[in-house]
């Protein structure tokens, strides 16, 4: 990779960065505390696993990275990722409640 090449992808990479940290500011994590109802019933419980549509490891968000909470949110409210609970829950969510449930579980180990 040349200099030029190299730079501009270091500069595209620290962009990112900045982005993503100005991103995770915007999420207030006690409005996120009050959206998390019908998430604790499957993802705070260590270990759960669900039987819909197939047996599934239901992963622990508390500690989570707050940006790839969202990702994951938007992942299914678009249909990207096809978990059918979970493609309803997220289609109820705007990107304010996204990015607050986001900031409460990356800021807690719930």
């Amino acid at each position: 990779m040349n200099a030029k090449r190299l730079a501009a992808a270091m500069a595209i990479a620290v962009l990112g960065a900045v982005g993503m940290q100005a991103w995770a500011a915007e999420g207030n994590a006690a409005a996120g505390e009050t959206k998390t109802e019908m998430c604790a019933g499957c993802h705070g419980i260590e270990g759960y696993r669900t039987a819909y549509p197939d047996v599934y490891s239901v992963p622990k968000l508390g500690g989570q990275n707050a940006p790839y909470i969202v990702s994951a949110l938007k992942a299914y409210k678009s249909g990207d990722r096809t978990h059918p609970t979970m493609r309803g829950i997220a289609a109820t969510l705007s990107d304010q409640d996204m990015a607050d449930i986001a900031a409460f579980y990356s800021s807690t180990g719930n």
